[in-house]
């Protein structure tokens, strides 16, 4: 089958988009509180604190929601641009909020979780990110430098260089109840070269800046919001959750 003209829309919208993005980036750069670098200091960052002191009950939300893990969602099924970047069901979601929009049945599976992620400023997206064993996720960059990523390891393999992250030219390894904060639009790739499976959950948060690039940071993340690809992800995501209902019965 070729493609819809709803994929037509979205891939020319993505495309004009991500040229946007591109010169909007070297200004936030300039504009940037925090220095232009792959990877920042969690503790810099006061409401991490608040996650890493609770994320025993972030992971006991998500184990129930292993429980049915064949049922969730892969990535690139709710972000059609993870088609470059996955093609498998190996690299699975479960996602919150993605840029305005909340999955209110996901958050009232996992209360604590969503209590967390919701006091975090700035937040834009939170989802758990789901790698299952032997999961490559290629080199790739961000499209977009207004966020900065946060991953908080939640299920990990202790298995040291086996399962890790490169964000430009640094190597950084996730471990359970510890932060991570990088630039995603650096280069990255993660692996998880183990025989389990590494889960973090997954939270974009908008990058500290100065004026008026806040304000333009803050329109820019608008527009994002409403955008064809942002609009299509909801769109796979409702019909998801409707099938995901019908599985737990």
């Amino acid at each position: 089958m070729g493609e819809s003209r709803w994929d037509r829309v979205v891939g020319v919208s993505n495309r004009v988009g991500d040229r946007a993005l591109k010169l909007v980036n070297r200004a936030i750069a300039r504009q940037s509180l925090l220095p232009d670098q792959p990877f920042y200091d969690p503790a810099a960052f006061p409401w991490v604190r608040e996650l890493e002191r609770n994320w025993k009950g972030v992971r006991a939300e998500l184990d129930a929601v292993l429980a049915h893990r064949d049922a969730l969602p892969n990535f690139q099924d709710i972000s059609t641009d993870q088609y470059n970047l996955t093609d498998d069901d190996r690299w699975k979601t479960y996602f919150f909020w993605g840029y305005g929009f909340r999955s209110d049945a996901n958050c009232a599976r996992c209360p604590e979780t969503t209590r967390l992620v919701e006091a975090i400023p700035g937040m834009q997206t939170a989802m758990f990110s789901i790698l299952a064993p032997g999961k490559r996720i290629p080199p790739h960059d961000g499209p977009y430098k207004g966020v900065l990523r946060y991953h908080l390891g939640v299920l990990v393999p202790d298995a040291g260089d086996a399962v890790g992250i490169r964000v430009g030219g640094q190597v950084a390894h996730w471990h359970e109840g510890q932060s991570l904060v990088f630039d995603d639009t650096y280069e990255h790739e993660a692996w998880n070269d183990t025989d389990e499976t590494r889960v973090v959950l997954f939270v974009d948060v908008i990058r500290p800046l100065r004026q008026p690039m806040r304000s333009v940071n803050a329109g820019v993340i608008k527009a994002i919001a409403y955008s064809p690809f942002v609009q299509d992800a909801k769109r796979r995501h409702r019909a998801w959750e409707q099938e995901y209902q019908r599985t737990l019965g």
